[in-house]
């Protein structure tokens, strides 16, 4: 397991019943997690101080219960980088604090190749990942389905301070995306993706990523560069074994690279527990 801990202004403050608290700057929310079955709260006095508590319907979805006021949007920042955060139905903020260690992975490999390195960032969402590789130096192709996601993305860039780089957003499908670079001949030296169980591109486009992702990464290394630098992939997706995303780079990069595979977690302050929160596959040169 891979673990984000060098966060200074997001921490996991406790978890039990099923949810986790935490603090993302000067907020702290409540929401639920279904990998915590243990009952026992660490430290109960601090629960009350959470701000906003996401409450999971039964019958799907869910809603925020505000128990102080809590900001429109926030930000937080993480090393230079700096995140505008809101309460989005769901439960989410915006931000995956434990994806911090795949950036530092991603700005390391860019930093040290000591060569230009062209980026492509599928399912991009927020952007963390087109804010790490910016930063490095990169230029990045920016792609997601969501005007929205889009939109946030480019605050983000701007509030890190990053809105000279050659960044490239798109709004689209990826598989059509990726088709359409491959007739253009456009190369990258580095892929990540973050896609998602389940979605819909840009014009309805239906996505499963256990009929769909292979698929994709079958097209990606149409696009890779004769030197590639890494691919790597994030999944949120429950029942998939980290060993399958190392099965299918294995499959589909015909090229010489170390694969690697595992959990990404978050450690909980002041305590041995962590909390597995996805799973990488990467490869790299």
């Amino acid at each position: 397991m891979i673990i984000s801990k060098d966060w200074k202004e997001y921490e996991l403050l406790d978890m039990a019943n099923g949810e986790k608290l935490e603090r993302w700057g000067d907020i702290y929310l409540i929401r639920p997690d279904p990998q915590i079955i243990w009952t026992n709260k660490s430290k109960p006095e601090l629960w009350k101080k959470a701000h906003a508590h996401y409450h999971r319907s039964k019958t799907g979805g869910g809603e925020w219960e505000y128990l102080k006021k809590v900001p429109e949007s926030w930000q937080i920042h993480y090393k230079d980088f700096t995140f505008n955060l809101k309460p989005m139905g769901f439960k989410h903020t915006g931000l995956f604090p434990e994806q911090a260690i795949n950036w530092d992975f991603m700005r390391q490999k860019i930093q040290n190749a000591n060569r230009e390195i062209k980026v492509l960032n599928l399912f991009a969402y927020t952007g963390g990942a087109t804010i790490a590789c910016a930063s490095a130096g990169a230029s990045v192709c920016h792609v997601d389905s969501s005007k929205g996601m889009t939109a946030w993305a480019k605050e983000n860039v701007q509030s890190s301070k990053l809105s000279e780089k050659p960044i490239r957003f798109i709004v689209d499908d990826v598989i059509k995306f990726v088709q359409r670079e491959i007739r253009r001949g456009n190369r990258y030296d580095a892929i990540v993706m973050d896609p998602p169980s389940y979605g819909r591109g840009a014009n309805g486009e239906v996505w499963n990523i256990e009929e769909s992702l292979y698929t994709l990464l079958e097209l990606c290394t149409q696009v890779l560069s004769d030197n590639p630098l890494f691919f790597l992939i994030n999944s949120y997706t429950t029942g998939l074994a980290p060993t399958i995303l190392s099965n299918l780079l294995t499959l589909t990069i015909k090229k010489p690279g170390k694969v690697s595979c595992g959990e990404i977690g978050l450690p909980m302050k002041d305590s041995k527990l962590i909390l597995p929160c996805g799973i990488y596959g990467r490869w790299e040169e």
